[in-house]
Order: C-alpha cells, then sequence, then structure tokens
C-alpha cells in the first residue's frame, strides 16, 4: 500500500448526535450494527441515541428516543431480531408524520442517522432528509421551534445500513441477516435429507424470498438440490416434464432422495405463480413419488446471528459513522456495504433505483435482464449451479482425453467435499476423465488413485472433514513415486485442494519440474484451511465454518459467566502461527482482548488487560471473555496468562480456562464454506481446461511456465489466479503465514468494541463510489 494511512483521531464526533434505528423486517445481525453504531459513536465523543420501534418511535417520540451509554449495547451481539424494535408505520408515510419525526430529532438535537433495514427503509429515510430543511421551516413558522434552532440544525445527515435475510439489495453482495438465515435453512435441509434417504422421499422446501431469490439459489448450490424454483429466472416452457425426467433419471442412479427448493415469490415465464404444493402434486401425478412439503417461514429470521454476520454489521456499523462523521450538506445519503471483501459507500438512490429496476424487469418478463441488474455475485451463483446440477447425457459430452486428478492435502478442512464435487462435476461436462487421489501425495506415491464419476459426488457438499483422505505429507521424498503413477495413469493436469501444505507441495513440485517432464502439466491450488493461512487469499475453504465453531462455544461461556458474575475465561484457539481465528473471534464474539503472534505482547500489555478488566468489573458487565492463538508466544502460554490472570484479579474476579483444540476442524461445512468451495473449484477447474487446450502440442500436454502453476485466491473483491513462484516473497515459511494480511487491519476495530483506546487506519474507507454495471464478460472474472 502506497498510501500514507489517514487515522480517524482527527475526526471528533464532539457536539454531534446520532440517532440509531432499524426499520422493516428484523434480520440476524442487526444488534451486532446497533451496538457497533452506539460504541463507535460514544468512542468519538458523539452523543448516541436509540430510537425504538423504528419511525414509529420517531414519530411517537418521548420515552421512545433515547440517550445511551456503553454498557445499553452489552450482550447483544449474540442475540438475533433486533432489541430496539422494528415496526412498520404509516405516519412516517404522510408529512404531517415526518414533520412530528423532525420536531422530536431536532428537540434531542439528532441531525445524523444511521438507518438498518431494507430498501423501503432507506428510502423513506432518503424523502426524510430531502424534505428536512422545508419541514424545520415549517415548525419555525407554527412556532414549535425558532429561528436559531432551524440554522443550528440545518442539515440532515443519513447512512443506511441493509439489514435483510432475503440479500435483495442492489450495490452490496451480501446484506445483514443473509448469512444467518442461510444457515437455519442448511440446518434444515441437512436434517430432512436423513429422514428423506431413509424412506426414499422428495422434499419440496419452501424459502423466504418474495422477489428475490437469492436464499433459494445459495442454499441450492450449498446442498446440491435437484432443482430449485426463483422469481429472476424462471423455468422455461415445459419444465413440468423436465423436472420430473430429471427426478426420476436421479433416483434411477441409486439416489434415495429429491431435494427441489422454491422461493416464495417463484414463478413461471409468464408471471404465474410457482407453489411448493403445486411442485409437490406434479410429482405425486407424474411420478408416484412419496412427497412432502417443508415451508421454512420465519424460523429464517431467527436464532442466533453467525460468526460472517456479525463481523459484517460490526464493520459496518463503525463504518456507518465515520461515513456521518465526514459528511457535508453536499454528500448524498449513502450506505454502507460489502463489495468481496471491502467495505464501500455507496450513494442510496442509486442502490435503491437499481433494485427497483430489477423488479420492473422481472415485471416486464426481461428475465435475463433481472438477473444482471442482480450483480455479479448472483450470476455467479446462478451459473454455477446450472452447470453443476443437470448432467448431460454422454453422447453430448465433449471428449477431451485429458485426464485430471485431485487430491487433499494438509488438515481436513469443512468445505473440501464440496470442492471436490464442483471439480469432479465440472471437469466431466468439460469432456475430461476426472482421477480421485486417496490420501494426499502420500496415498499417490502408492498407487491409491481411482477415476470418479458424476454421481460418486452425489450428496458431498454437506459433509464435513475429507472424504478422500488427506494427509500433511509433502511430495519431496515421492517425487519419483508420484512422477511414476502420474506417466501410467497418464494424468495431464493437477487441482491440489489444501492448505500451506498445498501451496508448499505445488512449489515442490513446480522446482522438480526440470527433473521430471510429468509434473510440466496445469496445476491449481485451492486454499483449504481453518487456519487461513495461505497467501494469495483473504479466505480459505473451511475457516468460516472453524469460526462459527469458536463463536457458538464462546456465546455459551460467555453465558456461563453471566450467571456466575466476577468471572473472567482464557479460551486458546488453532490457527498456527496464524491470528487470524483468535482476532476474527473476539471480534464476533465480543471479547475482551485477542493475543496473536502477528501482533507482539509483553508483559506491560498483559497488566494493562487485568486493569481494563478490573475496570470492567465495577460496571454492570461482570464479565470476561479473553482468546489466545495456540502460538502467540512460547513463553506467555494459555497457562500462563491463566495464572497471571487468576493472581491479579484476586478478590475481583476468578479465571477459568479452555482449550478448543480439533472441534474447530469437524463439523458440517457452513453455508459460506460449501458455497465459496463450489464456486472457486468450479471456476480452477475451467483455468484447468483452458490451460490443458493452451499447452497441448504434438499429442502432449507440456507446460513450464510460471503460470502454469496457481493459486486461486480471493482478494479484495475478485477472484485471481496467481503463480505460486510469484508468492513466495509474499510468505514467512517459518511461521506458515503470508507476510501481510488484511484482517490485522479490523484489529483496532475489536480494541474500540472493548473500550480501548486506539489508532484505526482509515484510509481505506471515505470514497463514495457508484453502483457499477457490470457487464456479462465481468461475471466470468469477477467476484465470489
Amino acid at each position: 500500500m502506497d498510501h500514507q494511512p489517514k487515522f480517524f483521531e482527527n475526526l471528533s464526533g464532539t457536539g454531534k448526535a446520532i440517532g440509531v434505528l432499524t426499520s422493516g423486517g428484523d434480520a440476524q445481525g442487526m444488534n451486532a450494527a446497533v451496538r457497533a453504531v452506539v460504541r463507535m459513536g460514544i468512542y468519538v465523543k458523539a452523543k448516541v441515541y436509540f430510537v425504538y420501534e423504528g419511525y414509529q418511535g420517531m414519530v411517537d417520540g418521548g420515552d421512545n428516543i433515547v440517550e445511551v451509554s456503553w454498557e445499553s449495547v452489552s450482550s447483544i451481539l449474540q442475540v438475533g431480531g433486533t432489541v430496539i424494535g422494528s415496526a412498520r408505520c404509516k405516519s412516517f408515510r404522510t408529512r404531517e408524520g415526518r414533520l412530528q419525526a423532525a420536531y422530536n430529532l431536532v428537540q434531542r438535537g439528532i441531525t445524523n442517522l444511521c438507518v438498518i433495514g431494507g430498501d423501503g427503509s432507506l428510502t423513506g429515510a432518503n424523502l426524510f432528509r430531502e424534505e428536512w430543511s422545508g419541514l424545520l421551516e415549517e415548525l419555525a413558522q407554527k412556532g414549535k421551534i425558532d429561528e436559531e434552532a432551524v440554522k443550528k440544525y440545518a442539515y440532515l445527515n443519513i447512512v443506511g445500513m441493509v439489514g435483510s435475510i432475503d440479500n435483495d439489495f442492489c450495490g452490496t453482495d451480501m446484506t445483514i441477516g443473509t448469512d444467518s438465515a442461510l444457515h437455519r435453512i442448511i440446518e434444515v435441509v441437512d436434517a430432512i435429507m436423513t429422514t428423506a434417504q431413509s424412506h426414499q422421499r422428495t422434499f419440496v422446501l419452501e424459502v423466504m424470498g418474495r422477489h428475490c431469490g437469492y436464499l433459494a439459489l445459495v442454499s441450492a448450490l450449498a446442498c446440491g438440490a435437484d432443482w430449485v424454483f426463483i422469481p429472476e429466472y424462471p423455468p422455461e416452457e415445459g419444465w413440468e416434464d423436465s423436472m420430473c425426467v430429471k427426478l426420476s433419471e436421479n433416483r434411477a442412479r441409486k439416489k434415495r432422495l429429491n431435494i427441489i427448493i422454491v422461493a416464495e415469490g417463484a414463478i413461471d415465464c409468464h408471471n404465474k405463480p410457482i407453489t411448493s404444493e403445486k411442485v409437490k402434486d406434479l410429482v405425486v401425478q407424474q411420478l408416484g413419488f412419496d412427497t412432502r412439503v417443508t415451508i421454512l417461514g420465519h424460523v429464517q429470521r431467527g436464532g442466533t446471528p453467525s460468526a460472517f454476520d456479525r463481523i459484517l454489521a460490526s464493520r459496518m456499523g463503525v463504518e456507518a459513522v465515520l461515513a456521518l462523521l465526514e459528511a457535508t450538506p453536499a454528500t448524498p445519503a449513502c450506505v454502507v456495504s460489502l463489495s468481496g471483501n471491502q467495505a464501500v459507500r455507496l450513494p442510496l438512490m442509486e442502490c435503491v433505483q437499481m433494485t427497483q429496476e430489477v423488479q420492473k424487469a422481472m415485471d416486464e418478463g426481461r428475465f435475463v435482464e433481472a438477473v444482471r441488474l442482480r450483480g455479479r455475485s448472483f450470476e455467479n451463483n446462478l451459473n454455477t449451479y446450472k452447470l453443476l446440477s443437470h448432467k448431460k447425457p454422454d453422447a453430448e459430452l465433449p471428449k477431451t482425453n485429458f485426464n485430471v486428478a485431485v487430491l487433499n492435502v494438509g488438515a481436513p478442512a469443512a468445505g473440501m467435499n464440496a470442492a471436490v464435487r464442483a471439480a469432479v462435476r465440472v471437469g466431466i461436462t468439460e469432456g475430461h476423465k476426472m482421477f480421485a487421489v486417496i490420501d494426499g501425495f502420500e496415498g499417490f506415491a502408492r498407487g491409491k488413485i481411482k477415476e470418479i464419476s458424476w454421481g460418486d459426488v452425489g450428496g458431498w457438499t454437506g459433509q464435513g472433514g475429507s472424504i478422500l483422505g488427506t494427509k500433511r505429507t509433502l511430495p519431496a521424498k515421492y517425487l519419483e513415486k508420484i512422477a511414476d503413477q502420474m506417466r501410467t495413469n497418464n494424468i495431464n493436469a493437477l487441482m491440489v485442494i489444501g492448505g500451506f501444505e498445498a501451496y508448499e507441495s505445488c512449489l515442490q513440485l513446480q522446482e522438480a519440474r526440470s527433473r521430471f517432464e510429468e509434473f510440466c502439466v496445469p496445476i491449481c491450488v485451492l486454499p483449504a484451511t481453518i487456519s487461513n493461512n495461505v497467501p494469495g487469499t483473504d479466505f480459505s475453504i473451511g475457516a468460516d465454518t472453524a469460526l462459527n465453531a469458536i463463536v457458538e462455544t464462546c456465546d455459551r461461556i460467555k453465558q456461563s459467566a453471566s450467571g456466575t458474575k466476577r468471572r473472567v475465561f482464557i479460551i486458546e484457539t488453532m490457527g498456527g502461527y496464524c491470528g487470524y481465528l483468535a482476532n476474527m473471534g473476539a471480534l464476533a464474539a465480543g471479547a475482551d482482548a485477542a493475543y496473536i503472534f502477528e501482533e507482539q505482547f509483553d508483559i506491560r500489555e498483559l497488566q494493562a488487560n487485568v486493569e481494563h478488566l478490573t475496570e470492567k468489573m465495577k460496571t454492570s458487565i461482570q464479565r470476561g471473555l479473553v482468546l489466545r492463538n495456540e502460538n502467540c508466544n512460547e513463553n506467555y502460554t494459555t497457562d500462563f496468562i491463566y495464572q497471571l490472570y487468576s493472581e491479579e484479579g484476586k478478590g475481583v474476579f476468578d479465571c477459568r480456562k479452555n482449550v478448543l483444540g480439533h472441534m474447530q476442524q469437524g463439523g458440517a461445512p457452513s453455508p459460506f464454506d460449501r458455497n465459496f468451495g463450489t464456486k472457486i473449484s468450479a471456476k480452477a477447474m475451467q483455468w484447468i481446461s483452458k490451460k490443458l487446450k493452451e499447452t497441448y502440442r504434438k499429442g502432449k500436454v507440456f507446460a513450464n511456465t510460471d503460470d502454469s502453476v496457481c493459486l486461486l485466491g480471493m482478494r479484495r473483491r475478485n477472484l485471481v489466479f496467481q503463480p505460486v513462484a510469484e508468492l513466495k516473497t509474499e510468505t514467512d515459511f517459518v511461521h506458515r503465514i503470508p507476510k501481510e494480511q488484511w484482517w490485522l487491519k479490523l484489529r483496532p476495530l475489536m480494541k474500540i468494541l472493548a473500550k480501548y483506546k486506539t489508532s484505526y487506519d482509515v484510509s481505506d474507507s471515505g470514497q463514495l463510489e457508484h453502483v457499477a454495471m457490470h457487464s456479462p464478460k465481468e461475471a466470468e472474472t469477477g467476484a465470489i
């Protein structure tokens, strides 16, 4: 980064008052956003007010608008829904209602609003902002406020955050609540699969999404559903027969269950609704299959927010306060949102207009346009689903005569199996013969390699661990034997799915090319490790599942500590030398401190943390949570920190410790990991096909350039293929971590939300961007 860091210390909120409200349908993670706005607001010395019951509370005033303190938002991070309430409000739609709301805000000096809601709520906020000066004039004429107040409170600044489980807002990749809703859906699908399997049943699942098919589409992708109905992409004429043919083909292939997912707003190409009952009746009449309908309903809005939603909402909340502090009368109302892994600010009305364009396109039957307007993430999901769900008849498949092998290397990570499934199915669609290697490079050397078919990987997306088996062994000591196996099985390309070992293995294979021509083939690495320590990518497959396991446990521990009072827990997380899990776990669980290897600490810092907790025990929040990465310091071990805290906290708090261990590696993959694994694997397979065509000369594949051994990673906003040789300079091989890690920038966020004074580099935020319309081409190259 060549920019000069810009720190928010120069931004003061003194004299400013911020109101925060949640409006429209509730979504998990809204509380995390409210908490971040309140704490960041207080941190920059602004006054912060809760507006209870959304716009209704703003119109009613009185006790509905209250100034809040740091402790007001304690213990709400892990609670679903919204603790400040949300209500549909008719009166705010009238000018009289808005006049009353303006009066109530001016009485308290609030001229900054942070609105967390869907597009309706945000449109209302923008109208309010445009009318603001007129409303104040009118209040002055009626003698309700004086001219002084009109001048002093002349402008209203608005920043929106989108809280909506449907993910139906254009301009943002993920809205707050979407990931948690997917967690609920996938939990149900996984549970239904076992009973469906027992009875050979077909299940029709109806999920939310009146105008947007995101939840249906991503859950279909994440569980490998047989068919999905979404409003943006209605099935073609005659879909009834095609669907029934597909279901019976799957049964003929010994598949004991069928899953069909229907978005509640699903329509056919004549804009007629397709209901779950209609689908069920069709299957029963045409095929006679035992078919059941499950309507998930409000379960999807409920439950505790996922780790992703908590981190997303916390990041957005802090960003929203920064945007309000920097706003001028000329700044348009903006929305803080996420593009790839980057926080961005977008003009609110541009996003709203784009969102309305989608609906218009659907109403007018321009469905291809509707999908494109939804954004590249949605388009990618749809293309990947189409690629993986329908197997073409063998006669229609191209024949390339290339053999591609897939293997897992390193420790198991949830989502690896989803990646293998996608690789196998895309490979077969592209016309290759796919081979599975059992037990990593060790198995490869022993000849444990077999052809794998489309049906062999059915039902793999929801399985944790590694079905192919995985070993940490690097290929260096077996090079000759592996080369023999590559020759014997005529392997023309390799896909290696794994952690730091997978990356190192491919470096070794590349270095061995001069001695073994067999390794002169396209090789692609997919990062899959809970530690998230692979260079060249912001995220690895499996890290999200591990993070959720940590956060779930921390929630339980916090609850136990709240009961006993005055108790501090020291929790040890995995991750090798990489502090990702400890740091992000701390942010998502609302911890007081996180010790990591990347940020050296000494006895003085430990002492300061103990004192900080001692102060905290004097407030109403009488519990503490401290996370420690397993290798953060060889002398300050978990036992040492536990003993230090126990001694220093005598008489003030007592201490307990907990080592989380291998539970972080297990469990069913989270929706994010299933989806991420599936999509990057499909993309990697397409890259392999392209490289095979490019390097095929005189009857054989010969690839010996650096760019034929790549790692596919997510970098900020895009998926990029990077030659592993070029990543060497970015790697600390001793500690097995990248030299620069994006998440370290979020470290101050955790400290601010835990009430520490710190400096926070805000150079990356602050620029208002425009909503980009992407070209169809970009959907192939770009985002997740």
